[in-house]
């Protein structure tokens, strides 16, 4: 129950921050190549955050203290982003709340998949937080008295659901179970190094993450502009909420996918879908399509976390997870998303948001091709942590 609360809680911000940070930042003044650039250097702020906060994890051995500074990252920058409108400021404030925004996953990550183990069921506890997301996300797309249209709106209900979180802090599991601590312990003369985890493998599967994700980032970055731009719909919200909607029930049932499959097989299989997903945004520019490639977040999401997070807990020792999970978030999503941020910003002002998305779906496919000329080395087995 305290897993389900922290992810439930947690997610509340990323219902803020993932459909609408684009439209707030947009809605400042700014034009499509600066908005790719400034949530580019967003992400690229990101990946700073999930190791300081992950190496204060490590040091203390616990998890809410780093939970906690997440979210008073994720408050302090949100009265400067919209109040001084300067680029300086905004600038400056989103490499804050990137911060604070990108550390919240990775520690509650950390913490539930040490706390529940290798056999842990993570897909079931991490679906909370998609039912969380889907439930706020349609109550913002029709809730009538603070729209979700303008910056300031759009900043207090960041604020809002930080301080909800803020809440739920003490929910999340604070320690290492003894039994896993007893025996990183024990075991250290039997397994290599805890720093030797980054190896041939690991390093493949990070670039098929890292691939994957650079893909991802015109669905990220800006298929909500897409939305209120090109298509002049108003159904930012429920077009999340449809995609997390479909994540959940892959997600519950993604342990058993793994366990019969393998997590890089599995990431094959998400990143063949995000080339499906966004051909689909580009061949059909309409809602039709629109709703279409969101079904797909079943698999270019709610597959592929699970799978890459399996992926990272059985080739990181516990004691190091909150490392491993870091480089997860930030090299393999942060820094592709910082890519693919700054130079689709520049593809849409050239050449449009259908350019994008197809020219876009090239690194997934790319993703796929790694898989199948190493999957033997992939299938090289892990150490038994």
């Amino acid at each position: 129950m305290q897993l389900i609360l922290s992810f439930a809680a947690s997610f509340t911000v990323l219902t803020v921050t993932s459909p609408y940070l684009a439209v707030l930042v947009r809605g400042l003044g700014y034009g499509p190549r600066m908005v790719g650039l400034f949530l580019g250097v967003f992400e690229i702020a990101g990946i700073a955050g999930p190791f300081l906060l992950g190496w204060v994890s490590e040091k203390t051995g616990r998890y809410r203290p780093a939970l906690a500074l997440s979210y008073l990252f994720t408050l302090l920058p949100i009265w400067p982003l919209i109040g001084v409108r300067h680029p300086a400021a905004a600038l400056a404030s989103l490499i804050v709340l990137a911060i604070g925004v990108k550390s919240i996953v990775p520690v509650v990550d950390t913490a539930a998949t040490v706390a529940l183990g290798s056999r842990g069921n993570y897909g079931l506890y991490r679906s909370a937080g998609s039912l969380s997301f889907v439930l706020l996300a349609l109550f913002f797309q029709w809730q009538p008295f603070l729209p979700l249209s303008s910056p300031v709106s759009i900043a207090v209900w960041l604020a809002a659901t930080t301080l909800f979180a803020v809440c739920f802090v003490p929910a999340l599991p604070d320690r290492r179970p003894a039994d896993s601590a007893a025996g990183a312990q024990a075991d250290k003369s039997d397994r290599p190094s805890a720093r030797s985890f980054v190896d041939g493998p690991f390093l493949i599967g990070l670039g098929m993450i890292a691939l994957s994700r650079l893909s991802m980032t015109p669905i990220n970055t800006f298929l909500s502009l897409f939305i209120v731009e090109e298509l002049q719909w108003n159904a930012v919200a429920v077009m999340w909420a449809l995609a997390a909607v479909v994540e959940i029930p892959v997600m519950i049932f993604s342990s058993r996918l793994i366990a019969r499959f393998g997590s890089p097989f599995l990431l094959a299989v998400a990143s063949s879908a995000v080339v499906l997903r966004l051909l689909l945004y580009a061949v059909f520019p309409n809602p039709t399509g629109v709703a279409l490639g969101q079904l797909l977040h079943s698999l270019c999401f709610g597959l592929f976390h699970p799978a890459a997070v399996s992926f990272i807990s059985t080739r990181v020792p516990p004691e190091r997870r909150a490392t491993g999970m870091a480089m997860y978030l930030s090299l393999g999503s942060g820094l592709p998303t910082f890519i693919g941020s700054s130079l689709g910003g520049v593809v849409v002002a050239e050449a449009g948001y259908r350019a994008l998305f197809a020219s876009f779906s090239l690194f997934a496919a790319a993703s796929v091709v790694i898989y199948f000329f190493n999957r033997k080395t992939l299938a090289t087995p892990s150490h038994s942590w």
